[in-house]
């Protein structure tokens, strides 16, 4: 499993309701500015998923989707929600997958009339690639309700303002499908998102809309007959399937997760100096990770076992104390009940599948450096046993 998440994100409560059903093992972020997400796996438990609610329009967006990604270092940010149609082939409940996203309110204002400025942001190749075979096998079908009927999938630009388009025949509906008529559909944050994205090393980012009206004046029927939900619900299946697909893929860790990782195997490694007859040994160090003994031999390492005896006491520490609320303790207390059982069958399969529970503890524990610390030490202990 990738160690970075997959960031999703959502304007609409109905959007963001849809994306948290595919998710499991939630627990609440708090960002320092105010900004609450939620962190948990994709059912299958392949993929690390951190969900937040931007609300309306591409600044917001911008400006929420950056915090994101500062704050988690995602391996690819995906921006899911519901739009409207621009060509009459396109169905409702269809999802579009943009291949690219125009800004289409830049511009400038002349004698002769408004003569379009937009900014275009291209989705990456091997994302884009992804995604197209995922509409070929079409297993993230399986991720629809029951009896749902099967969307189609299509691939074009959208294009992304600051308006609610509900007109075919307006002056602004005519200027868009005129200027952009390679657009399948019009939305309100999709610019804003791929701008973050842009500004970050060119991060992976996809746009996953379902369609849920016509743009051209009959929007309250639409809503009226319940498309918004439907076609959201087909948006979030696709979205999800396409993040548990991205995590697959072999990215290299993040800056912070290298050092980290660096930082464990050093705090592992034991050197012994042995002096024998009249001679001395002395320490320099610049710094110095684990315990330093002088005159007697090291404590053997303590097993697995041990290890998560005390990571289970100092969690029941944590509870009492207030520094672990309710919901995130039941979630690592089933993590470390998985991790328990995985290593009692005594099998590779089963140390596998401890160390993804671990990996999931972990991340449960990811704002206490103590318990997270704690959880290294048993998956260290685990691989030092192989």
């Amino acid at each position: 499993m990738n160690e970075r998440p997959v960031v999703i994100l959502t304007a609409l409560d109905l959007e963001y309701e849809a994306v948290r059903r595919h998710l499991t093992g939630l627990r609440t972020h708090h960002h320092r500015a105010g900004t609450l997400f939620e962190v948990g796996y994709l059912a299958d438990g392949e993929c690390r998923v951190v969900l937040g609610l931007v609300g309306k329009g591409n600044h917001p967006a911008a400006v929420l989707a950056e915090r994101a990604i500062s704050e988690f270092d995602p391996l690819a940010l995906l921006f899911v929600g519901v739009a409207g149609r621009l060509w009459p082939q396109i169905g409702l409940g269809d999802v579009v997958v943009a291949t690219h996203v125009y800004a289409y309110h830049g511009g400038t204002s002349e004698d002769e009339g408004f003569k379009a400025r937009p900014r275009v942001w291209e989705i990456s190749h091997e994302a884009a690639q992804r995604a197209h075979h995922l509409e070929r096998s079409g297993t993230w079908t399986r991720r629809l309700p029951e009896g749902a009927d099967i969307p189609k999938v299509r691939f074009g630009p959208i294009a992304a303002g600051e308006v609610v388009q509900d007109s075919a025949i307006s002056r602004h509906a005519q200027w868009v499908r005129q200027t952009y008529n390679d657009a399948l559909a019009i939305e309100m944050e999709a610019a804003g998102v791929a701008q973050a994205a842009h500004f970050n090393r060119s991060l992976p980012m996809i746009v996953v809309r379902g369609v849920s009206d016509r743009a051209d004046g009959t929007k309250v029927t639409t809503d009226g007959a319940n498309w918004q939900p439907r076609a959201v619900i087909n948006a979030a299946a696709f979205a999800t399937a396409l993040a548990a697909e991205l995590a697959q893929q072999p990215h290299s860790k993040s800056r912070t997760a290298s050092l980290r990782k660096a930082e464990d195997r050093r705090m592992t490694e034991t050197v012994r100096n042995i002096a024998r007859g009249y001679a001395r040994v002395g320490l320099q160090a610049g710094a110095i990770y684990g315990n330093v003994s002088v005159g007697q031999s090291p404590e053997p390492a303590a097993d697995a076992t041990t290890l998560l005896a005390e990571l289970r006491d100092e969690l029941m520490r944590a509870r009492t104390a207030g520094t672990v609320d309710e919901d995130t303790f039941a979630a690592a207390a089933k993590e470390l009940s998985v991790v328990t059982e995985s290593l009692s069958t005594d099998t590779e399969q089963g140390k596998n599948r401890a160390m993804i529970a671990l990996k999931k503890l972990r991340g449960l524990l990811m704002d206490l450096a103590e318990l997270a610390s704690m959880v290294t030490s048993v998956i260290t202990a685990i691989r030092g046993g192989s």
